[in-house]
């Protein structure tokens, strides 16, 4: 798709009116987030000035979102350099890359799983075996350990590249939902409600605990307050998705989720009147725990703006209160019937153990892929993410151009 010409001079953004990037989780689904970022940076530099600056100040990810986070995070200082690279990364994964997909590695995990679940109760001694996951996700750490340097980010935060990341994971032993946050300045951590902000020095542990699926990766160990917290998916219980970002300053909000508006809108599903299948099932789960909160939470936000526009400036200065603007971009397409068309290309023994749940390239349902959404890295399915991710942002070029020059109320 050609670049707009229009625009010969990068948009100046930042400034008095901070934005905040809000990466979303969905596993495979986050290379839709590379093709719409890479769509949106030359939307703001066609020309791709020296000069240009990253356009956001607050980067917040959760689950596979926080790697997109990270990465970003790491290139504030070079945002193309960081956007071809994150963009090669995910252009040319494999499965084997993200987790073990080869039989004896799935044996030692998920058959044995599966196993474990049916017989258990009859041989009490595969109880001492039980795994941890329905997958082993070391090669991910592996990887991420391999390209990211997180001496960049200390480095852009210390240079005012970027202000603040924050990185998304819950708290399986306290039931909270934990902020690790790193900073260019020293912000008090908050607390609410079954929430908490931990100061942080991000590394790859805690990339892996926000990406860690439930079932389907291992929980990992995170030091907080002294203690140990088992963490998972910081998807999970992430009841207002916006939330770290306005905490960290952001006067503006840039959401890209990963659902499309048939996957969160069931009124426009058919009835099927068959048992769902184990695949079925979990792909409702994950796409409650993905895609339902940031929804929801931009629907707030857009309640609360109305709510505010309405009050007297004096009122909304005497309380502390200010609007906060929100620009979300969500899949024009089904994920779930795209990741069906490219399930062929998993490895062997991978779709073998998905089949088993109900898996199957055969499938005229869109909803029998939702679980394979998020579990198919293979790149003929992530090209195709990042392709239609870049059409839906340079579909909405004015609209971008007009959101990064609004000038804060």
């Amino acid at each position: 798709m050609q670049i707009p010409q229009d625009s010969p001079e990068p948009l100046r953004t930042g400034g008095t009116a901070p934005v905040g990037l809000i990466l979303t989780g969905g596993g495979a689904r986050a290379a839709y987030q590379v093709g719409v970022l890479s769509g949106i940076m030359d939307i703001l530099d066609p020309g791709r000035a020296p000069d240009f600056a990253n356009p956001f100040a607050i980067i917040c990810g959760s689950s596979a979102g926080a790697i997109n986070a990270a990465a970003m995070a790491c290139f504030a200082d070079e945002p193309h350099t960081g956007m071809e690279r994150l963009r090669n990364l995910w252009s040319g994964l494999h499965t084997g890359m993200v987790y073990r997909a080869d039989a004896p590695g799935l044996l030692r995990t998920g058959a044995l799983w599966l196993v474990v679940l049916a017989l258990g109760w009859l041989v009490p001694s595969l109880r001492n075996r039980q795994p941890q996951s329905l997958l082993d996700n070391r090669p991910l750490g592996d990887l991420l350990s391999a390209t990211l340097d997180f001496e960049r980010l200390k480095n852009n935060l210390s240079n005012d590249c970027l202000d603040a990341l924050a990185i998304t994971a819950t708290a399986y032993t306290s039931g909270e939902h934990l902020t690790f946050y790193q900073a260019n300045n020293t912000i008090r951590p908050w607390k609410r409600s079954l929430r908490r902000a931990v100061p942080s020095t991000i590394g790859v542990d805690h990339l892996l605990a926000s990406s860690s699926i439930p079932f389907v990766f291992p929980a990992r160990a995170m030091l907080v307050r002294g203690l140990t917290a088992w963490c998972g998916d910081g998807s999970m219980r992430q009841l207002a998705p916006m939330s770290p970002a306005i905490h960290l300053g952001a006067r503006k909000i840039f959401v890209i989720g990963t659902g499309y508006k048939d996957e969160v809108h069931p009124e426009t599903q058919t009835v099927d009147t068959k048992y769902p299948t184990l695949a079925q099932i979990g792909g409702h789960a994950l796409s409650n725990i993905f895609l339902d909160s940031i929804s929801m939470d931009v629907e707030r936000m857009e309640r609360i703006n109305d709510l505010l526009a309405h009050l007297p400036p004096n009122a909304l200065k005497s309380q502390s209160l200010r609007r906060v603007s929100t620009f979300s971009i969500t899949p024009s397409r089904s994920l779930d019937q795209m990741a069906l068309a490219h399930l062929g290309h998993m490895p062997k023994a991978a779709r073998a153990l998905f089949r088993v749940i109900g898996v199957s390239s055969n499938s005229r349902k869109a909803t029998d892929g939702a679980l394979i959404s998020y579990l198919l890295f293979e790149a003929s399915y992530t090209k195709a993410l990042i392709q239609l991710g870049r059409a839906d942002s340079m579909s909405r070029v004015e609209e971008v151009k007009a959101f990064f020059k609004e000038a804060p109320e």
